[in-house]
C-alpha cells in the first residue's frame, strides 16, 4: 500500500519524526499530545514484520514488540485461553453443573436484565439446547423486581424442577437469598464479574468470579458473557472425558463467541488480552451467519458492512438493552435463542419499536433535567445532581450520560416515585463517582448504591437528594479540578489529507478490535480550512477539509453545533483538527470519512 502517509517519517536513525506544529486553545481544552512509541520498535516491526510504517507506530505505541506482532494482529483463542480452572471455583461450579448434567437433574439460570446478563443466560441455554438437555431460565423485571436474585426467585426455578441453580451476572453479593436457597436443598452456582468487597456467599457451591479477591487467574476483565464462555469450555470438556459424547454429537462452544462479544462490548470491558481475543474472534462468527436473532436484529438495525464493536455497542447492544429498560428482558432473551424464524422476526421488529420508544422517553427526561438545571443554576455545582419525579428509571443512566457530554462534569439523574428515587450516575476521566456513592451509602446517606469509576447507581430517600448533591460536591470537587488539569488528548501522528481513505482505515483496523484500554487511534490533519459546514441529523456537522495544497477531505463532527467544536470549525479560520478515519460507505470505493473530535486554530 502507498497511502501518502505525513508520518512517520522514519530518519537514518530509525527516529520518528512527527511532531505536531504550535497550537492555539483546544476546543476541547484538552492538551494533544503524541502517543510515546520506541522508534527502532516501529522500524523493526515495520521492517521485519511487513508492516506498513504508521501502522508500525500504533502498535508499537500500545506495548506490542515485533515478537508480538503476528500474534496481535491475528489474535487466536487457541494460543490465549486459558485452562478454565485458573478462575478460582470454577472447577467446583463446572463439575456441579456437568454431575447435574449426566444425572438428569434439573438446571435453572438466574440472568441479570441488561445486555451482558441476556447474553451470558443465552450462552448457557444455547449450549443446553445443543446437548439436548433442559434448562429453567429466570430473567427479573427490573421495575418490579430489581436487580439480583431473590429468594422467591431461586424457588420459583424450583418449581419448575430445577436442582441446581446458576446465576449469571449477579449473584456474588446475594449472601441471603443464596443460604436461603441453599438451605431449601439447591444447590447455587454463581458466575458474576463485579467487584467483591468480601467473601463470596457462604451457601454456594461455587462463586466463579475474576473480580473476587481471592481470584488469582487475572482475567478481571471479564464480563459476565465471557465468564459464561469459559464454564461452558470447562462443562464441554467435563462432558466428553465423561464419554458423554460417545453416542451424540458433540457441540462446538465457538459458535456462541458472537454473543460473547456483545456482552463483553456492552458491559464496557478493556479491549486487552483475552477479552480482545474473544471479541475478534466473536465478531467473525457473527460475519459468518452467527446468531439467527443477531443477525435479524441486525437487518432491522440497518448494519452494513464487516461487523464492529460499533455495531455490537451501538446498533444491536441497545436494542438488547431496550427489552430489560422499558418492557421486560425475557424478549431479548427469545430472540437470542429461539429457533423460531417467524417469531425472531417479529421479535427483532419489536426490539427495534421499543428501542424508538426508550429513545423517546429519554429525550423527554432528558429535557426536563436540563430545564431543571438550567432553573436550578445546577450548572454552575462541580458534579451536576438532578432529580425529577415520574422519571423513568430505565433511561436514567442514559440520560446522565448526556448531560455529563454536555457540561463535562460528573452528572447523577434520578428518577423520584414518591418518597425514594433510583438514580444512575456517570463520571469523567480521573474521577470516582462509584467510591463515592458507595461511600455515601456506608454512610447511611442512601438506601443502596455502588458502582465503579465512571458510572454508579443508587437508591435515595426524596428528601435526601439535596444533601447527596452537597456532599458529592464537597468530596468530589478537588478531584474534578485535577482531572480538568490534566486532561489530555493522545495522537498516534499526523496524516495528510489524502490518506483518509478506506483503504487507509482498513490498514488501521488490522489493530482492532478497538475499545477502552486500546483506544481506536486518533490522527491529527494539520493546517486546513473547513468549507462548507453544514448541519446534518441531530446537530451534527458535515463539512468539507481543504489542505493546503487544494486537497479536499470529507468530514463530520457529532454534535458539534452549538458547541466550542462547532465554532471553531465556523470561524473560517486556519485549523488543525483531530479525529478518526472511517470508509465513507455512503460513497463507496476507496472514498473516507475523517470524524472530528476536536479543533484548534493554527498558530
Amino acid at each position: 500500500m502507498t497511502a501518502p502517509f505525513a508520518a512517520p517519517h522514519l530518519g537514518d536513525e530509525g527516529f520518528a519524526d512527527i511532531a505536531l506544529p504550535p497550537i492555539s486553545e483546544t476546543a476541547s481544552g484538552r492538551r494533544w499530545i503524541l502517543r510515546e512509541a520506541n522508534a527502532r520498535e516501529i522500524l523493526t516491526i515495520s521492517q521485519k514484520a511487513g508492516v506498513e510504517p504508521l501502522l508500525a507506530r500504533v502498535l508499537a505505541a500500545r506495548g506490542v514488540t515485533y515478537d508480538q506482532t503476528d500474534a496481535y494482529l491475528n489474535p487466536s483463542l487457541r494460543e490465549t485461553l486459558p485452562d478454565p480452572y485458573v478462575l478460582k471455583d470454577m472447577e467446583a461450579g463446572a463439575g456441579r453443573i456437568a454431575d447435574a448434567i449426566l444425572n438428569d437433574e434439573r438446571v435453572g439460570v438466574f440472568g441479570d436484565y441488561d445486555v451482558d446478563g441476556t447474553s451470558a443466560a443465552a450462552i448457557l441455554k444455547l449450549y443446553f439446547t445443543a446437548i439436548d438437555t433442559p434448562l429453567e431460565v429466570y430473567l427479573p423485571d427490573r421495575m418490579s423486581e430489581g436487580y439480583g436474585p431473590s429468594i422467591e426467585a431461586f424457588l420459583a426455578l424450583k418449581k419448575q424442577g430445577a436442582k441446581v441453580i446458576v446465576t449469571v451476572d449477579c449473584g456474588a453479593a446475594a449472601h441471603e437469598p443464596v443460604e436461603k436457597a441453599a438451605a431449601q436443598g439447591l444447590d447455587i452456582v454463581v458466575l458474576d464479574h463485579h467487584m467483591m468487597n468480601g467473601p463470596p456467599p457462604e451457601g454456594a457451591v461455587a462463586t466463579v468470579n475474576p473480580n473476587r479477591p481471592d481470584d488469582l487467574s487475572g482475567l478481571n476483565n471479564l464480563s459476565a458473557a465471557g465468564v459464561a464462555f469459559i464454564t461452558v469450555i470447562a462443562v464441554n470438556r467435563l462432558l466428553r472425558e465423561a464419554g458423554h459424547f460417545a453416542d451424540r454429537v458433540e457441540p462446538n462452544p465457538l459458535q456462541l463467541l458472537d454473543l460473547t462479544a456483545l456482552g463483553l462490548v456492552c458491559d464496557v470491558m478493556d479491549m486487552t488480552g483475552l477479552t480482545r481475543v474473544l471479541v475478534a474472534q466473536g465478531l467473525k462468527v457473527l460475519g459468518q451467519g452467527g446468531n439467527p436473532g443477531l443477525a435479524a436484529l441486525g437487518v432491522r438495525a440497518g448494519v452494513k458492512g464487516a461487523p464492529s464493536t460499533y455495531h455490537l455497542g451501538f446498533l444491536l447492544g441497545p436494542r438488547i438493552n431496550a427489552a430489560g429498560r422499558i418492557g421486560h428482558a425475557r424478549l431479548a432473551f427469545e430472540l437470542l435463542t429461539t429457533d423460531d424464524a417467524s417469531r425472531r422476526q417479529y421479535l427483532a421488529e419489536k426490539l427495534h419499536v421499543m428501542n424508538a420508544e426508550r429513545q423517546a422517553i429519554e429525550a423527554g427526561v432528558q429535557e426536563d433535567a436540563l430545564r431543571l438545571i438550567e432553573t436550578e443554576q445546577l450548572a454552575a455545582d462541580d458534579v451536576i445532581v438532578v432529580a425529577g419525579e415520574g422519571w423513568h428509571p430505565g433511561v436514567v443512566g442514559i440520560v446522565a450520560g448526556r448531560i455529563k457530554e454536555t457540561f463535562d462534569k460528573p452528572a447523577i439523574v434520578i428518577g423520584l416515585d414518591g418518597d425514594t428515587g433510583k438514580g444512575s450516575g456517570r463520571s469523567i476521566s480521573g474521577v470516582d463517582l462509584g467510591g463515592a456513592i458507595t461511600a455515601a451509602k456506608n454512610d447511611g446517606l442512601l438506601i443502596a448504591g455502588g458502582g465503579h469509576a465512571m458510572a454508579a447507581g443508587l437508591t435515595i430517600a426524596a428528601g435526601q437528594v439535596g444533601e447527596l448533591r452537597r456532599r458529592l460536591n464537597e468530596t468530589l470537587g478537588g478531584e474534578i479540578r485535577a482531572a480538568y488539569a490534566n486532561r489530555q488528548l493522545e495522537l498516534d501522528a499526523v496524516i495528510s489529507p489524502a490518506a483518509v481513505t478506506k483503504t487507509f482505515a482498513d490498514m488501521i483496523a488490522q489493530a482492532g478490535p478497538y475499545g477502552p484500554g486500546n483506544a481506536e487511534p486518533v490522527f491529527a490533519l494539520t493546517d486546513i480550512r473547513a468549507e462548507y459546514v453544514k448541519v446534518v441529523g441531530q446537530n451534527h456537522l458535515s463539512l468539507t477539509l481543504m489542505g493546503p495544497a487544494g486537497e479536499n477531505v470529507r468530514a463530520i463532527a457529532f454534535r458539534a453545533e452549538g458547541e466550542a467544536l462547532g465554532k471553531a470549525l465556523r470561524a473560517g479560520k486556519r485549523l488543525h483538527v483531530v479525529g478518526k478515519v472511517k470508509a465513507d460507505d455512503w460513497r463507496g470505493g476507496d472514498a473516507g470519512q475523517f470524524q472530528i473530535s476536536d479543533a484548534a486554530l493554527a498558530v
